[in-house]
C-alpha cells in the first residue's frame, strides 16, 4: 500500500442548487440547501483514501461542533489525524457553494487553515519522509506551502502542488516540485501572459493542465498531449479536481506511467461528477474497477 501525506484545508461546504444566480441586490429562490465535508486538502485525502492509499492528514481546524464532525468525517474515511491540529482562535474553514445546471461557484472562507505555519510542518518531517508522495493545495498559507516545498526538497520526497485557488508561488518552489496541476485559469495566474504549450515543453512530464470536459494536458518530452476526459452527464463539479489530483497520486506513487496515471485520474473524476458533494461523490476503487473504462493492468489494489 503506498504512503500518502496531504497537507491542506479541512472544511465544511454549504451547497446551494438554483436555477438561477442573483444578480448584485438581487433575490432569487433556491431549489435546495445542503452541507458536505469539503475543504480540497480534505476532498484529496478522501478520494486517495478510497483509492487504497495510506494517506496521512496535515491541517488545521477550529475548537468548534464543525471541526468535531471535520475530525470524525476524516477517520470514517480511514485518513490519519495525528497531523490535525485545533487551534482555538478561529473557526474552522467553509465554503460556500451556488450550484446551477451542474456547474459550481465557490466562496471559500479559510479559518483555521489560516493557522498552519512553516513550524508545523518542520515538526512533521518524520512522516513526510515516510511518503511515497506529498499533496498540497493553495487553501493554506503560502508560508506553509514554501517551507514544505523545501523541507520535502531537502528530504527527497516528492511533492504535488495543485495551485487551487489561484495564486501565486516563487519560481524556487515551483522548480522544486515533482508536479503541478494548475486548471486554465490557475496556469494563467502562474505563467501570465505565456502560452500553454511553450510552458508544457519547459515542464515536461511534471505541468499537468485540467482543462474540464477536454481533458489533460500535459507535455511527454516529445510533444504536448491531450488525454481526454471521459464524456458524462455532470450532476456536481463541485471536487472533480481535487478527485482527479487523489487518484493520480494514488496511480503514480503505484508505478502508473504518467498517461495511465492521468487516466485513472480522469475516470475518477468523471464518475464523482454524477453525484452531489464534493466528498460523497468520491468513487472507490471497487466502483472504479466496476467501471467498463477500467484497465485492469492498472493493478492498483
Amino acid at each position: 500500500m503506498v504512503k500518502l501525506t496531504v497537507v491542506g484545508s479541512i472544511s465544511t461546504d454549504f451547497i446551494i442548487e438554483t436555477d438561477k444566480r442573483p444578480k448584485t441586490g438581487e433575490t432569487v429562490e433556491g431549489k435546495n440547501f445542503s452541507t458536505a465535508f469539503g475543504g480540497k486538502g480534505a476532498n484529496q485525502a478522501v478520494a486517495a483514501a478510497r483509492l487504497k492509499a495510506d494517506v496521512y492528514m496535515i491541517g488545521t481546524v477550529g475548537n468548534d461542533t464543525f471541526a468535531d464532525e471535520l475530525l470524525t468525517n476524516l477517520e470514517g474515511n480511514s485518513i490519519f489525524i495525528d497531523g490535525v491540529e485545533r487551534v482555538t482562535h478561529l473557526p474552522s474553514g467553509s465554503a460556500f457553494i451556488t450550484i446551477q445546471d451542474g456547474d459550481n461557484a465557490i466562496i471559500y472562507i479559510p479559518g483555521a487553515n489560516n493557522a498552519l505555519t512553516p513550524k508545523r510542518i518542520v515538526s512533521s518531517q518524520e512522516e513526510l519522509k515516510k511518503s511515497d508522495l506529498v499533496i498540497v493545495q493553495n487553501e493554506v498559507p503560502v508560508e506553509a506551502i514554501e517551507a514544505l516545498v523545501r523541507v520535502c526538497d531537502e528530504l527527497d520526497t516528492p511533492v504535488l502542488y495543485n495551485p487551487a485557488p489561484a495564486r501565486k508561488l516563487s519560481k524556487e518552489a515551483i522548480e522544486k516540485v515533482r508536479f503541478i496541476t494548475p486548471n486554465e485559469t490557475e496556469f494563467s495566474v502562474l505563467f501570465p501572459g505565456e502560452k500553454m504549450e511553450e510552458v508544457l515543453a519547459h515542464y515536461p512530464n511534471k505541468l499537468l493542465v485540467t482543462a474540464g470536459s477536454e481533458g489533460v494536458y500535459y507535455h511527454d518530452g516529445r510533444e504536448v498531449k491531450l488525454v481526454p476526459a471521459n464524456k458524462v452527464t455532470p450532476v456536481d463539479t463541485t471536487g472533480a479536481g481535487d478527485t482527479f489530483n487523489g487518484a493520480f497520486a494514488v496511480a503514480w506513487s503505484n508505478g502508473l506511467t504518467i498517461e495511465d496515471s492521468i487516466r485513472f485520474g480522469n475516470l475518477a473524476a468523471s464518475l464523482s461528477i454524477q453525484k452531489m458533494g464534493a466528498q460523497s461523490g468520491i468513487p472507490t476503487l471497487e466502483e472504479m474497477k466496476g467501471s467498463t473504462l477500467y484497465e485492469k493492468e492498472w493493478h492498483i489494489e
